[in-house]
């Protein structure tokens, strides 16, 4: 009798269950965080760079606009609002243990995911040589819209065309291999925001980090009172959907294998 023949599973079925809770930091040495605005990183993904730095991972940043658009000040011109935005992601990062920045200075509303960008972000990538990517989602999600900017869904369609296929390809964007940004293939990229994500990371340890961070950003928070609630409650949503145990807090990331 024979054996009836199995399907094999489709690499292009949805994630099912739910997020699997992980160590962030074993296994890499390097990680990018490439976002579209001075704060994104804060709102996304702070907690989980906190732990990483903790655990000895070095984390650059990578902002691609100054956020020069941002906050209600109409007394201040963008050059003005873009030197405040820098000094205020500057000091958020150093909440969670991040000195290294790299601001790509693009214009604040008018992101693209065209070529320009793409090779800009290869270059970064090449140049941090990282194990990991953290980026923003590309894909809109109308249950989430604030996540879903214009600028936020362009950052994240670009760095992803940039860590596959350009950065690890030396036949795209040649004038950077004559420049010595070698080729590098990142591993894996992890997206913020998603709306199936696949894998959590336990920030409870570091959540007051991720508070400080974001409260760094005087121009868009304030005096920052309702950020704690905030943050807390998200994370504690997110903790939940990971099946942590209650007052937990979390991030959630779909994981993107790249190799």
């Amino acid at each position: 009798m024979s054996k009836k023949k199995q399907k094999a599973p489709s690499p292009f079925a949805p994630h099912e269950g739910p997020p699997k809770v992980i160590n962030p930091a074993k296994g890499i040495e390097r990680a990018l965080v490439i976002t579209a605005h001075p704060d994104d990183v804060d709102f996304g993904a702070a907690g989980t760079v906190a732990v990483l730095t903790k655990a000895g991972v070095n984390v650059t940043y990578c902002i691609v606009t100054d956020g020069d658009a941002g906050g209600s000040d109409l007394g201040t011109t963008r050059e003005q609002r873009a030197a405040l935005r820098r000094r205020e992601q500057t000091t958020a990062a150093e909440q969670v243990g991040v000195s290294d920045l790299i601001f790509l200075g693009y214009e604040d509303g008018k992101l693209e995911a065209n070529l320009a960008l793409r090779k800009d972000l290869s270059r970064v990538i090449r140049q941090v040589r990282p194990d990991r990517v953290i980026c923003q989602s590309p894909t809109m999600n109308l249950d989430r819209i604030y996540a879903s900017h214009p600028d936020h869904l362009a950052a994240g369609s670009a760095t992803i065309s940039a860590v596959y296929p350009d950065a690890r390809n030396p036949f795209a964007f040649p004038d950077l291999l004559e420049k010595g940004f070698e080729p590098h293939a990142v591993p894996e990229v992890w997206v913020m925001a998603d709306p199936n994500p696949t894998m959590a990371v336990d920030t409870t340890g570091v959540i007051d980090q991720k508070i400080a961070a974001l409260r760094s950003h005087d121009s868009q928070v304030g005096d920052g009172e309702h950020i704690e609630e905030l943050l807390t409650t998200w994370g504690r949503q997110t903790a939940k959907m990971a099946g942590l145990k209650k007052k937990r807090t979390a991030e959630a990331f779909r994981v993107v294998n790249t190799q």
